[in-house]
């Protein structure tokens, strides 16, 4: 049976703890790669462009990009491969104000690639969608990210996992708690 939007959609926010979410579970990342493998290989092609005829459907698309890429390639440089696909979808969602159609949980999904980008002009966006009511607490971490690219001008915790040196500063910054996501 092919996965459709409504399924990721389902599972995401009805059928898991959302405590798994942010959490480092090797088990759910399993159950992730098990389940959405073949979803998200079509979502990477673009093959998924039929859901974004409605906002959940983009929304779905997002979450397969960006969230489901961190726990298939946990640890790895793929984790990050889909960051720029997902932050455009998520873009082009704002800019149509299909985010507006959402609940503010649903919202927090879409804007994070905005969170997870590497530009401070992108999180300079991301302070003001993350503004808005019922978002408090992810703009509590929108902030914590954006002061890290203030800062350094990308994560140095993906330094490791995409072959990039880093400095002296972004290495006793890394051995702060707090310093990874």
């Amino acid at each position: 049976m092919e996965i459709n939007s409504q399924d990721i959609l389902n599972f995401w926010f009805e059928e898991i703890d959302s405590r798994l979410w942010f959490a480092k579970d090797h088990n759910f990342d399993d159950l992730i790669r098990e389940r959405f493998t073949d979803i998200h290989n079509k979502a990477v092609l673009c093959e998924t462009y039929d859901w974004r005829k409605t906002p959940e459907g983009r929304l779905a698309e997002i979450i397969v990009l960006d969230q489901f890429s961190r726990n298939m390639y946990r640890d790895d440089s793929r984790a990050f491969e889909n960051d720029r696909l997902a932050l455009a979808l998520a873009q082009e969602a704002v800019q149509s104000g299909d985010d507006q159609h959402l609940s503010p949980i649903s919202k927090a999904f879409m804007y994070m690639p905005y969170m997870h980008s590497e530009s401070q002009k992108i999180h300079e966006e991301a302070v003001r969608l993350f503004s808005q009511p019922g978002l408090e607490g992810s703009l509590e971490y929108e902030l914590l990210h954006k002061e890290i690219i203030d800062r350094f001008g990308r994560y140095p915790y993906r330094n490791e996992f995409l072959g990039r040196p880093s400095t002296r500063e972004e290495l006793e910054f890394l051995k702060l708690p707090g310093s990874t996501f």
